[in-house]
């Protein structure tokens, strides 16, 4: 499976696409992770961003659709990492880490909704001091990396996990 050699930030007025190759590895400011943990991050990763552009659907999995959710599962489970299929059951796994530990693999989770539970999930691909830029499926605009310095996402955010 290729890589996506670029992707679309949520958030830029207007969007911009950008080149994946400008977030070489070794200019990333978060802490280096263990070797095995690194190399499966990195897969999951590419995994997730082969999903790039896929339009939302609620409940979806698969090329033709896919929620936050889905996208974070199919991303873990094509690499045989098991995760609860909803957001609010993916926060109840892994460690809950603090945002200043957060490293490329791990997950962020939102409130985004009138009730008061985790509802939005998504997958950290890139860290550059303090910019986390993460993928998730997004109602309005399907598949894309938003940076989580970007206020709604600043705002809604909750918590985040590791599960590698």
């Amino acid at each position: 499976m290729e890589t996506p050699r670029s992707v679309t930030i949520e958030g830029a007025s207007p969007n911009r696409t950008i080149n994946v190759e400008a977030w070489p590895d070794s200019e990333s400011t978060d802490p280096p992770p263990p070797a095995k943990s690194n190399a499966r991050a990195k897969k999951i990763i590419e995994t997730a961003i082969s999903y790039n552009g896929t339009k939302y659907k609620y409940g979806g999995t698969t090329r033709k659709g896919m929620d936050c959710s889905g996208l974070v599962y199919t991303s873990f489970q094509e690499h045989d990492i098991a995760l609860q299929r909803a957001s609010y059951m993916m926060a109840t796994q892994g460690e809950k880490i603090k945002l200043k530990e957060v490293r490329k693999g791990d997950l962020l989770f939102f409130k985004t909704g009138r009730k008061n539970r985790i509802n939005h999930v998504g997958l950290v691909v890139d860290i550059k001091g303090q910019d986390i830029r993460f993928i998730h499926s997004t109602t309005s605009r399907g598949v894309l990396i938003s940076s989580l310095k970007e206020g709604y996402w600043d705002h809604a955010f909750i918590e985040a996990r590791r599960v590698l």
